[in-house]
């Protein structure tokens, strides 16, 4: 199948080198000639692992081309991905739609023949409706339909995740799109990927629906971790425990900082506003989203009570800076709220992150001293604070850095550690959500 992607961002180009992967013929477009040229040289502008490999291969086999142009490509389709960006608006958090509208008016002009349009990016409901009456109004003889496909792509597993989903859903009533639309999907059939034929507003609703219940279960956790350190619990084994419930389920049940990212925040507002504008808010949504921005702060406050009440004129080496680990997403990070808050009480910031750290920079203030290691970020440190659960943090010489650090204090916002062997090294040790924080008057501030 002749396949093209408009727009070569993170979804955009997953989801186009995946697809062109199964064999079929994938044109990737972007307006910004310059990344165009850039992945014509394989130079890949997102971290995903195995994504560069994947481009190279499938380029290399002339399956996967890149342009700038988008009407050639179109008119010989069988089908046209919608994957721009919808971030955020600014004011009401709604999401902002004009790149998949400008999309579908680019499109319209160039289409030949029966072309199924396919909304890959996040969308609310109704947008499908607005992208076909565009489409029909520019080209009221076009034979066409639009689609509603949802991805559901993990940061840091998003080929994995393309290749072996839990599910395809697929909005549309049109009987000759949903057929064309098997025909994309068919290698899948393979790994028996349930495929969910719906229809296009409901498709829409499910991927905000799908996000908003997964950022309730983060946040759900992240209230009991409170609640454990008050009354002396582990919430490991509470989610441990709860996690067994097959009705429940492990994932998505760890305690942290909160959720960050391109997906849970931007698409937790969008759905908000969604349902204020239908007259049927969503309360428990609503909770989630604000609790969640309290606590990127609260994360803060938690190494200020560490360092004994006071951060002013202290170095707090932070490790990790991306939301996640296995990818450069700084997007809604709590690092950043986490590096202003200690920044706010007077503290200077070192970091370190293995591939977020350009992208901080655009994003933190200028203060903030980024570093080549792990052992360069505590060098001289008052505290260090593991945000981002890097896989390169998990097995650090304690001892080394101990003996780095101005100050033993160790505050593990990701429960990586087991308190007592941190501890056995000479360290005042903060976790969450595992016991009540210890007074700050035990050693905090004092190299042991």
């Amino acid at each position: 199948m002749k396949i093209v992607m408009v727009g070569s961002g993170y979804v955009g180009l997953v989801s186009g080198a995946c697809l062109a992967d199964f064999g079929h013929d994938v044109t990737c477009i972007d307006k910004l000639e310059g990344k165009i040229e850039a992945l014509k040289r394989g130079e890949i502008p997102i971290f995903e692992p195995g994504l560069a490999d994947l481009v190279k291969t499938n380029a290399a086999a002339g399956r996967l081309s890149f342009t700038t142009d988008l009407s050639g490509p179109v008119s010989r389709a069988d089908a046209v991905f919608i994957a721009v960006g919808t971030p955020s608006r600014r004011g009401d958090g709604f999401a902002d739609l004009s790149y998949v509208y400008a999309a579908a008016r680019e499109i319209a002009q160039a289409l030949d023949g029966y072309t199924v349009i396919v909304t890959k990016s996040t969308v609310p409901v109704g947008t499908g409706d607005e992208v076909e009456r565009i489409v029909r109004e520019l080209r009221p003889e076009a034979d066409f339909a639009v689609v509603s496909n949802p991805e559901f792509l993990r940061e840091g597993a998003a080929i994995e995740d393309f290749k072996r989903p839990d599910r395809i859903v697929i909005g549309t009533e049109d009987l000759r799109a949903q057929g064309v639309m098997g025909d994309v999907y068919r290698p899948l059939y393979l790994n028996s990927a349930p495929i969910l034929n719906t229809s296009r507003r409901t498709a829409e609703l499910t991927k905000y629906a799908a996000n908003a219940f997964l950022a309730t279960k983060i946040t759900f956790i992240n209230e009991m971790a409170d609640l454990c350190e008050q009354v002396g619990a582990n919430v490991q084994d509470v989610a441990r425990g709860m996690g067994l419930d097959n009705r429940i389920g492990s994932k998505f049940l760890h305690a942290g900082p909160g959720y960050g990212g391109s997906c849970f925040p931007k698409d937790t507002l969008a759905l908000i506003k969604t349902a204020q504008d239908y007259g049927t808010p969503t309360r428990i949504v609503e909770t989630v989203a604000a609790v969640n921005d309290q606590r990127k702060r609260a994360m803060g406050r938690k190494v200020v009570a560490a360092c004994g009440g006071s951060v002013r004129d202290k170095t707090i080496a932070v490790l990790g800076l991306t939301f996640k680990p296995g990818t450069d997403d700084m997007r809604d990070a709590p690092s950043l709220s986490i590096v202003t808050a200690l920044q706010d009480a007077g503290a200077r910031i070192r970091a370190f992150d293995p591939e977020g750290m350009e992208q901080a920079k655009a994003l933190l203030p200028p203060e903030v001293i980024y570093c080549a290691d792990a052992y360069e970020c505590v060098a001289g440190a008052d505290a260090a604070v593991i945000v981002t659960e890097w896989n390169i943090f998990r097995a650090l010489d304690l001892d080394r850095v101990r003996s780095l650090m101005n100050a033993a204090v160790l505050v593990d916002l990701r429960n990586v550690y087991r308190a007592e062997q941190v501890r056995a090294k000479g360290f005042t040790y903060v976790d969450i959500g595992r016991g009540v924080l210890e007074p700050a008057a035990k050693g905090v501030g004092q190299a042991a």
